[in-house]
């Protein structure tokens, strides 16, 4: 079983950044592919980043060369730094943890593939 627990949501403008954090416990994510992925009122889970036990990074089209997943595996610690923000970007951000490798997008981008999820954290961009 992984616990995982999601920090550092928040209100803030537009153009402005933010870092999530997902704390995991009771297992090593090492060899745990690590994803982000988010959910706006009335909209199902929507993909935006995912990072491979191999060290590979994958994202959503509509946060490339904003966002940025990291994992610091020796704090068993995984991060979404997020820059430039947009008001679309507001929506509940969940942390989750698949155990594979796959770098098939339809295995890393699919929500219910994951078999862990924290309990989200809210993030609110205003205009």
């Amino acid at each position: 079983q992984v616990q995982l627990v999601e920090s550092g949501g928040g209100l803030v403008q537009a153009g402005g950044s933010l870092r999530l954090s997902c704390a995991a416990s009771g297992r090593p994510i090492r060899t745990y592919t690590m994803g982000w992925f988010r959910q706006a009122p009335g909209k199902e889970h929507e993909f935006v980043a995912a990072g491979r036990s191999s060290g590979s990074t994958y994202y959503a089209d509509s946060v490339k060369g904003r966002f940025t997943i990291s994992r610091d595996n020796a704090k068993n610690m995984m991060y979404l730094q997020m820059n430039s923000l947009k008001p679309e970007d507001t929506a509940v951000y969940y942390c989750g943890a698949r155990d594979g490798n796959s770098g098939l997008y339809d295995v890393y981008a699919r929500y219910a593939r994951y078999n862990y999820w924290g309990q989200g954290t809210q993030v609110t961009v205003s205009p």
